[in-house]
């Protein structure tokens, strides 16, 4: 059986790389972690992609504009799905210098951070599968240039688990307790609104009365449950009444626990119908939609205390026929283009 040290070992050469980030460095090794006809499905609008144009895709235009380019991995997960597929789950930053325009978001010169949940699903000691999403809206956000709705809830660069355990081993006897948890409450948070009020998902049973949710740009982060409710879930299910995801639907979610730390991912793993108001500022267009959500969950005791959140939001604007790009490039068309020299200001 794969211990969760060999699992995370499989890609511990592409988390080196990427750490101070070089060209030659992270090709090596892509080809090294990533098995030859492995598959990558990025957040919209980078989209799918075989391993092998991973790196010209995705990275070469991230490198491009920050030059100073590393990733910080603050959370690091293993496990096996309920299928028997292994799977890891990594979150954290990319960070760097933004001197050059990145899918046409205009750079600022100064740092900036994008959140990432990445999960790899593993076979023959190869990453035959990424599902990603990163928080392009994030970085819209720090360059004056987000052209949505503003969020309900707080922005800011999510921290790394308040243990401080995120790249440390988890007790493996305390997985199967810490899934379960999870896999309940989804469970009652999925009742509502079809089978009684706000009650019925017993929100104080599951959750830390400090916990964090920490969502994706475009929604922010939430502190406790009252401010879940208020600045996340009553918008969401009001526009949203009949989602189903996570225990619920037709669609498929991959669950997997280690120790204090549940993580799930889905490509996509919740659909649901555009019935009402409010969310996103998005209209009641009565258009069915799928979205992809991929979250990690923190145990403490017998709640969860902190929940990462990334949901695909850029897909579901398209699928709502919104170009977000379209709108950005019309907010900013009077802003100079081009590069920012680097390094910066005088030697």
């Amino acid at each position: 059986m794969s211990t969760p040290a060999y699992l995370k070992s499989l890609i511990a050469p592409l988390r080196a790389a990427m750490s101070e980030f070089s060209e030659g460095e992270v090709r090596a090794a892509l080809t090294k972690v990533l098995a030859k006809d492995a598959k990558v499905r990025l957040s919209h609008p980078l989209g799918d992609m075989p391993g092998t144009e991973l790196y010209e895709r995705a990275y070469a235009p991230l490198f491009d504009a920050l030059p100073d380019l590393e990733r910080r991995d603050m959370l690091i997960v293993t496990g096996t799905d309920g299928d028997g597929a292994q799977w890891i789950g990594c979150l954290g930053h990319y960070m760097g210098t933004f001197v050059a325009p990145f899918l046409d978001i205009p750079p600022t010169g100064h740092l900036v951070h994008m959140r990432y949940h990445e999960f790899f699903r593993l076979d023959g000691g190869a990453v035959v599968e990424i599902q990603a999403i990163w928080d392009v809206p994030e970085v819209m956000m720090q360059a004056g240039a987000w052209p949505m709705s503003p969020s309900l809830g707080r922005e800011f660069c999510v921290p790394a688990p308040m243990t401080q355990d995120g790249l440390s081993d988890h007790d493996p006897s305390r997985s199967q307790a810490s899934h379960d948890l999870v896999i309940d409450m989804l469970t009652h948070l999925s009742r509502h609104p079809s089978e009684g009020g706000p009650e019925i998902m017993q929100a104080e049973r599951f959750w830390h009365p400090r916990m964090n949710w920490y969502g994706p740009a475009g929604i922010g982060t939430a502190r406790g449950i009252a401010g879940f409710r208020n600045w996340h879930q009553i918008p969401f299910l009001n526009a949203l009444p009949d989602r189903k995801g996570g225990t619920t639907g037709t669609l498929n979610s991959h669950f997997f626990a280690e120790g204090n730390y549940v993580a799930v991912t889905g490509w996509p793993n919740m659909q649901m119908t555009v019935t009402g108001g409010g969310w996103l500022g998005i209209a009641p267009a009565g258009q069915k939609i799928t979205m992809k959500s991929l979250d990690f969950w923190r145990i403490e005791g017998d709640h969860i205390r902190e929940n990462w959140v990334l949901v695909d939001l850029l897909d579901v604007y398209a699928q709502l026929g919104v170009d977000v790009f379209a709108r950005l490039r019309e907010f900013n068309k009077a802003r100079v283009p081009g590069r920012i020299p680097y390094p910066i200001g005088a030697a």
